[in-house]
């Protein structure tokens, strides 16, 4: 189950938690405990300590006596996240137009041409997919490695929402259709077109995400 020799073990299940929580595999309230954890991924409890500790301080968790409290997203986490994206993204899509190179603009067509794709095949999961890899493309190859480190997980702790979303009537089409706008202002170096696109993409995605929230 847990292959990736290069990866510790305490990695691996961290990510494979971490991405249980976010999807709402776990939903809040939830007690994960270090015994019940080890029994169900067939690993002894250390790594398994180590993953929960490094829960703890991503907020994702928090320490009770009856064992680790699934606290997971909430509404106003969502709205700081975006209001977050909303200051910063357009920095990382300025910068990656600087650093930009014919691989990575090359990438992130392919990139968009999959998604586009996929949206026609209504396959929501590689759509969510391929959007991640849109946005962390740009992130990985704006020449900031803290503007990285501080995008990338935000945009990875929406993603039960964003997967909401882009199920709704109509938003896939219109995400694709903002991505591929976004794409050709970045192909044509238009900065300050791109830093206005990018605010508009994410405006439109948070309001689609609040909206759907019961």
């Amino acid at each position: 189950m847990f292959q990736h020799k290069s990866i510790s073990l305490a990695d691996q299940i961290f990510e494979r938690l971490e991405n249980d929580i976010l999807i709402g595999k776990y939903p809040y309230g939830t007690l994960l405990t270090e015994t019940a954890l080890s029994e169900e991924l067939g690993v002894s409890r250390t790594p398994v300590r180590e993953a929960l500790r490094r829960l703890q301080q991503e907020n994702l968790i928090k320490d009770t006596n009856k064992g680790m409290q699934v606290l997971g997203i909430t509404v106003e986490d969502l709205k700081e996240i975006y209001d977050i994206r909303l200051k910063i993204e357009e920095m990382a899509i300025e910068k990656f137009i600087v650093n930009l190179t014919d691989e990575t603009l090359l990438k992130l067509k392919e990139i968009l041409d999959f998604q586009e794709f996929y949206g026609g095949k209504h396959d929501s999961y590689h759509v969510i997919f391929k959007d991640s890899e849109f946005h962390e493309s740009i992130y990985k190859n704006c020449g900031s490695a803290i503007l990285c480190e501080t995008l990338l997980p935000l945009h990875k702790k929406v993603v039960k929402y964003r997967k909401a979303s882009i199920e709704q009537s109509g938003r896939t089409e219109k995400s694709i259709n903002e991505h591929k706008a976004l794409y050709n202002a970045i192909k044509d170096k238009d900065v300050e077109l791109a830093k206005k696109l990018v605010n508009e993409h994410i405006l439109n995605a948070r309001t689609s995400i609040l909206g759907g929230i019961k």
